[in-house]
């Protein structure tokens, strides 16, 4: 494994990092006010300084970095990673510039991958120009989504339409008008072999039936910022059969395949955050004075300093070894690494984020830093794409099956 950057890697991070300091974080409070403004404030991609980002990106060559192949940028994940890094460091705002934000990644990877000529024409070229928004719906409220062959909802075929009738939840992004399209998964075949009941079949916002019911918050916020996350109601919502994806019972293939590099990008844009979070923890730590002391020199907040030096160190190199894995041998050959990270990584940042806020005093529960936002983000990672518990039995089941082979003990 050799971690060092290549050179358009180098370039492309010299020019990202130059496009963070003279463009992004000047419009973090910019952003925030303007969406504020706005007649609709889940439209956050509507507001001007987006639209200048945007346009300032794509001048520099920074759009769709995530995406390989001849669709995006064709970087391999290990050559996206460090860039991916970079933009976690304004979460809600770098990685929508790039058009590099969830879940538009995951939905143009599974289209690009999955879809036919006409349905990548109708909505992945749109998708890859930021023209419109998307979502991807597969939770629901009343069954155990960790499962996901648990998926309740109801895709069936009515001649040359598929008629869909179920509950969706924890939608990201869909209460952004500019969501024009939902991929949801539900079954075609509820008395099929386990993972093959589930199909993917993609809704234009428009459609008769479908119903946007309400916002979810996360620990009191609204998400605004991301489009915001609903609860869906899907009530004999008719689509043409040219809208599945794939064929009848390739769902949860295709959610398998769409997950794994979702993860990874979480996990790198975590790291970025954790840097941020660590400067800012060194910075008001030289900052205050408590009983007579610079907090920096207290042994405690010393102590803090230094494990979240290890464990964003130990974070990034597992995730650079995950990514490079994914590059050469797949995600399949990757999945032990691929959970791991998804275990490890969000837990790690959320202790980092939790000591950067407790040398910020009061002041990190605020508003004026980003921490107490960045803390409720990173505690849904826990549950996005698969709670920790799910990863770690999965990855314990691989675990125990390899040390069994090892000592030629019979599989059970």
């Amino acid at each position: 494994m050799d971690f060092r950057f290549d050179r358009e890697t180098q370039e492309l991070r010299e020019v990202l990092l130059d496009f963070m300091d003279g463009h992004v974080y000047p419009a973090e409070a910019v952003f925030r006010d303007q969406l504020a403004a706005l007649p609709d404030r889940w439209s956050w991609d509507s507001v001007p300084i987006m639209t200048e980002l945007r346009a300032e990106a794509r001048a520099r060559g920074l759009w769709n970095l995530f995406l390989p192949g001849d669709h995006g940028a064709g970087l391999t994940n290990l050559r996206y990673a460090p860039l991916a890094e970079i933009t976690g460091r304004s979460g809600h705002l770098a990685p929508a510039a790039l058009n590099c934000a969830a879940p538009d990644t995951g939905n143009m990877e599974l289209l690009a991958r999955f879809g036919t000529e006409a349905q990548r024409r109708e909505w992945l070229e749109p998708l890859l120009a930021g023209a419109i928004r998307s979502s991807f719906a597969m939770t629901e409220p009343g069954v155990a989504s960790s499962d996901a062959t648990n998926i309740a909802t109801r895709i069936r075929r009515d001649g040359d339409e598929y008629v869909i009738d179920g509950r969706k939840w924890w939608i990201t992004g869909a209460m952004n008008p500019n969501a024009r399209i939902f991929i949801v998964m539900g079954k075609t075949d509820p008395g099929g072999e386990r993972h093959r009941q589930q199909s993917m079949i993609l809704v234009p916002r428009d459609t008769p039936g479908l119903r946007v019911e309400r916002a979810m918050e996360v620990f009191g916020y609204d998400d605004h910022e991301h489009g915001g996350h609903a609860e869906l109601t899907f009530t004999g919502v008719r689509v043409p059969a040219a809208n599945l994806i794939g064929g009848e019972g390739d769902g949860f293939a295709i959610a398998q395949a769409r997950l794994g590099p979702g993860r990874i990008h979480h996990c790198m844009r975590a790291i970025g955050l954790a840097e941020r979070a660590i400067e800012l923890m060194c910075a008001r730590a030289d900052d205050r004075v408590a009983f007579g002391r610079p907090l920096a020199d207290q042994g405690v907040v010393r102590d803090w300093i230094a494990e979240s030096r290890v464990r964003v160190e130990q974070l990034r190199l597992l995730v650079l070894k995950t990514a490079w894995l994914m590059d050469t041998v797949g995600n399949k050959g990757a999945h032990t690494e691929i959970q791991a990270i998804k275990i490890a990584t969000p837990a790690a940042v959320q202790w980092i984020l939790d000591k950067a806020i407790q040398v910020h005093g009061a002041a990190g529960l605020s508003q004026d830093f980003p921490l107490a936002a960045a803390y409720a983000a990173v505690r849904t990672l826990r549950f996005a794409d698969g709670p920790d518990e799910v990863h770690r039995n999965a990855l314990a089941r691989a675990e125990l099956r390899d040390q069994r082979r090892a000592r030629g003990v019979s599989p059970r």
